[in-house]
């Protein structure tokens, strides 16, 4: 298949899955399709000084600008990826209420049920014994058992001779009937939350779905680069993959400064991170590197941030850091008030990205700071489990410590 062709298809997946996650109908710009170096140009630029330098350097902008591309795809599907994580766990709460409700509506109801069915037993009784009068007989004729207590209740007679029996019967009905009105309002409250969540689930899937195409289109004309400047400079192709991904690498980590990420104030005392419980958390992170990542994952084989930080802390150390989100794992370092200032982090703290400037501003990306300024995360679709130094644009200036 031509270049421009896989490109063009490439492309236009993107964004066609983009226009399908926001949800409105957008007309797609024209895309210009890249031109990129030929085996010809590579052959004449292989011998000439001035145009071999040009054509490293055009093909070091056309890796970064791939780069680039996916990092902005790799962001919105971290959000997105939260996003559903936060929706996913709303209607699991509301999905136990719904169970608890269901329950107690049915044990209800069936008490009610009963109640009146010995209320129905009394009044047939002083029928037959002429106990009851007109009034009873009146009240049985009509057939309708639904009004039973309502017409027992006007007798007055009866009510009187069966004051206990009659007040349980009015007081379970009374609260099946509450019971039942809350689980009906909790049921529409899930199905709402059930529809948010499929739609954020579909949106993280739309891009999820764009990042892994983009990231193999790349992938396969990466493949033809790095041949062409290992012809270029007498190297290999491995080589050359090799410092395009240093570059990217030293790119991403100088777009961001460790400045004011180092000057936070602590906000209370942390002890020290345990030494035994942090072995367990890094030899258990570093078993999964190389595992693939899948948004909405906990492993065993595929992993999203938070779920490879929840599960890491669960099984190597029985630590709970809270549910399967980044935001819900800050929010409970905060109240147990582990947190500490990125200066003073340890290995086996967990580090947080964020766009908000706000304290509990959202979170969208976590990691395990695992020493010598390196650390471990699961990071985006297309991407595997790895131990990578840090990165400073977008950290967060507190790192949580759950091992304290």
């Amino acid at each position: 298949m031509k270049k421009s062709t896989l490109i063009a298809r490439a492309v236009g997946v993107f964004v066609l899955t983009a226009t399908l996650s926001v949800g409105v109908n957008l007309v797609p710009a024209s895309w210009a399709v890249p031109s990129y170096p030929t085996w010809a140009e590579v052959q004449a630029a292989k011998n000439n000084v001035s145009k071999k330098k040009a054509l490293i350097a055009r093909f070091n902008k056309i890796l970064a600008d791939q780069m680039k591309e996916e990092d902005k795809l790799s962001d919105q599907a971290l959000v997105l990826g939260e996003k559903y994580n936060q929706a996913k766990q709303d209607l699991k709460v509301i999905s136990d209420r719904v169970a608890v409700l269901q329950g107690q509506a049915d044990t209800a109801n069936a008490q009610a049920n009963q109640a009146k069915g010995r209320l129905a037993q009394i009044a047939s009784q002083m029928y037959r014994g002429g106990a009851a009068g007109n009034g009873v007989s009146l009240m049985l004729g009509a057939g309708q058992a639904d009004n039973l207590l309502y017409k027992l209740g006007a007798n007055d007679r009866l009510a009187k001779q069966n004051d206990t029996t009659y007040r349980k019967a009015v007081e379970l009905q009374r609260y099946a009937q509450s019971v039942t009105d809350q689980l009906n309002v909790a049921k529409v409250d899930q199905a709402a939350k059930t529809k948010v969540a499929k739609a954020a689930y579909q949106e993280a899937a739309n891009v999820a779905t764009a990042l892994a195409t983009k990231v193999a289109a790349n992938k396969e004309l990466q493949t033809t680069f790095y041949k062409q400047l290992a012809t270029l400079q007498r190297t290999s192709a491995d080589l050359e993959r090799r410092r395009a991904e240093g570059i990217a690498a030293e790119a991403r980590q100088n777009a961001g400064s460790s400045g004011s990420v180092l000057t936070a104030p602590s906000l209370y005392q942390v002890d020290d991170a345990d030494p035994a419980v942090v072995s367990k958390v890094l030899a258990f992170a570093r078993a999964q590197i190389g595992e693939k990542y899948v948004f909405g994952a906990a492993g065993m084989t595929y992993w999203d941030c938070s779920g490879l930080t929840m599960t890491t802390y669960q099984k190597a150390a029985g630590i709970y850091i809270s549910w399967h989100s980044v935001v819900a794992q800050f929010r409970m370092a905060a109240q147990k008030k582990q947190l500490v200032p990125m200066k003073d982090r340890q290995p086996g703290d967990l580090i947080f990205y964020s766009r908000s400037g706000a304290f509990d501003g959202d979170k969208y990306h976590i990691a395990i700071y695992s020493g010598n300024g390196k650390m471990i995360e699961a990071p985006r679709p297309g991407a595997y489990v790895r131990e990578v130094p840090m990165r400073w644009g977008e950290l967060f200036p507190y790192a949580a410590r759950p091992s304290a």
